[in-house]
């Protein structure tokens, strides 16, 4: 029997992130899902706020679902805040929300690799500090943070690799740090190649044909789905998973060594 958690999700409008919100709301959490309605540079989300809501009231789900940019310290203290006073409690934080341009560091403009940083590592910064103190009012809770094989370093994507690879420290040290409250913390790596969201047909273009059909996928013998990620996130705010903090899930296998695995060729 799953018991009901209230969960924010950033970036949980549209790609792998719409999947985790839609996800946990399945399986009866109380989900309130962070996302902008205008298309970030290096995605294809336009309009995804208002499509969500849509969906989520023709299958009647409990999800709220807000506009607010992470990266902004105001924005984020507002939904928090506004979490905690419609739920009366708040147990998971799913820092999901990113963008990915690529480039290197001679073609990342300064303006481009800040806003990189500010949402892809700030944001976890400023969501993480806003519900810890809820976490510890109701003893305890559960931050997942979605990281990237990119963090161990990625040709033609500096940035991009940089704010990943900050992730996963500040994942370590907040898991550290707020241990004694019961405060868990880990980080999931979509991994695999072949993920077919926002980010990913935002690199192209929005070209589906652009995305390599060649990536080895995952041990299932297929590629990664978003619903691979909402299970792992699932399970990890989930009560069986109390004992579980500091630690990084990787989903498709070997993201974090260098990976995906290339596939054995036919004879």
């Amino acid at each position: 029997m799953t018991t009901s958690k209230v969960a924010i999700v950033t970036g949980g409008t549209f790609g792998i992130g719409r999947e985790i919100t839609l996800g946990l709301a399945e399986r009866g959490h109380r989900v309130v899902a962070l996302g902008l309605d205008a298309a970030q540079v290096s995605s294809t989300a336009d309009g995804s706020v208002g499509a969500l809501r849509t969906e989520i009231e023709n299958r009647n789900l409990d999800v709220e679902v807000l506009d607010a940019d992470v990266a902004d310290s105001a924005a984020v203290q507002r939904a928090v805040e506004h979490t905690a006073s419609r739920h009366g409690r708040i147990d998971a934080l799913v820092n999901n929300a990113a963008i990915g341009p690529l480039g290197t560091v001679l073609d990342t403009d300064e303006a481009l690799f800040d806003r990189i940083l500010a949402v892809n590592l700030k944001g976890p910064y400023l969501c993480s500090r806003a519900v810890l103190p809820h976490f510890m009012q109701v003893g305890g809770g559960s931050i997942v943070n979605i990281g990237s094989g990119a963090g161990w370093g990625k040709p033609n994507m500096a940035a991009y690799a940089a704010s990943k690879g900050g992730l996963f420290a500040l994942s370590a040290a907040t898991a550290y740090d707020f241990f004694d409250d019961q405060v868990r913390v880990n980080t999931v790596v979509p991994g695999g190649g072949a993920i077919i969201s926002g980010m990913t047909l935002g690199r192209v273009g929005g070209e589906l044909a652009k995305v390599d059909p060649s990536a080895p996928g995952s041990a299932a013998g297929r590629p990664v789905h978003g619903s691979d990620i909402a299970n792992a996130v699932a399970f990890l705010i989930s009560d069986d998973a109390q004992a579980i903090s500091g630690t990084v899930v990787d989903v498709g296998c070997f993201a974090h060594q260098g990976g995906p695995v290339k596939r054995k060729k036919t004879p």
